[in-house]
């Protein structure tokens, strides 16, 4: 069973669950998961590989999705990041019963050419045995990150006390292919969808559109302006605010 972490009570409001990104955890998800949790329980949740959630040899989609739909829910609001972005459109895919309303944070159902397997190159080079603080980590990864941000979101995923990366960057590596391509699932979720992205991202095109529309043929575009591909991080109040629109829509009595 994944790790998750809730946030608020149980309400008349469906329960919101929501998936990660590539090298994220729940926790990089806490200041949204708070704020939202005003009307109901939200749940952040560590998929596989990542945080506290257990290891696995496989790191694909397929499996990711039953990973959210073993989460003892008969149904609930969906928001998925990047690779949870993915792994949140074949659940509604796969188990459309199980997803109310789904919004997809900066990814589309395609194949994406940016392998992110330097960034594990990166995190196996750091000598963990010398690592006393966060900070002598960041010094080992400058040699090859120039980010300072970038470096600070790898950073959340070190256990420094157990001198250990909560990160399986073995099974990443090796199905990096797969996190970054799409695995072709096909059906229909022919409920509502919102695509949110980031206006200074890239990571969805108007091209597209016509891939995702297949897919969920009810889907919305919006954009977050000032926000690049961790726009959650980057505009949180702006997200939030998009978020609940679109979750409470329907139950405000507004149209769907």
């Amino acid at each position: 069973m994944l790790a998750t972490q809730s946030f608020g009570d149980a309400t008349s409001f469906p329960p919101l669950v929501i998936a990660h990104g590539l090298f994220g955890s729940g926790r990089n998800w806490g200041v949204v998961a708070k704020r939202l949790s005003d009307t109901r329980q939200v749940i952040t949740v560590d998929m596989r590989n990542h945080g506290e959630s257990p290891w696995s040899d496989t790191h694909q989609y397929v499996d990711m999705a039953a990973d959210l739909a073993a989460l003892e829910l008969p149904q609930f609001d969906l928001i998925g990041h990047s690779m949870g972005g993915k792994a949140a459109m074949v659940l509604a895919l796969t188990h459309p019963d199980r997803v109310r309303r789904l919004l997809v944070a900066d990814i589309a159902p395609v194949a994406y050419d940016h392998s992110q397997s330097h960034l594990i190159d990166a995190m196996r080079t750091v000598d963990l045995s010398s690592v006393e603080r966060r900070s002598d980590a960041d010094a080992q990864l400058k040699a090859t990150i120039d980010e300072a941000g970038v470096r600070a979101f790898l950073l959340q995923s070190l256990d420094v006390p157990g001198q250990r990366w909560r990160l399986n960057l073995g099974a990443l590596d090796r199905d990096m292919d797969d996190i970054t391509g799409w695995p072709g699932t096909t059906g229909r979720f022919d409920r509502a969808a919102l695509f949110l992205s980031g206006a200074e991202s890239d990571y969805v095109s108007r091209e597209d559109r016509a891939a995702i529309t297949t897919l969920f043929p009810l889907a919305r575009f919006a954009e977050l302006n000032g926000a690049g591909h961790w726009l959650h991080a980057d505009k949180p109040r702006e997200f939030e605010a998009t978020a609940r629109a679109f979750f409470d829509a329907d139950i405000a009595g507004e149209p769907s």
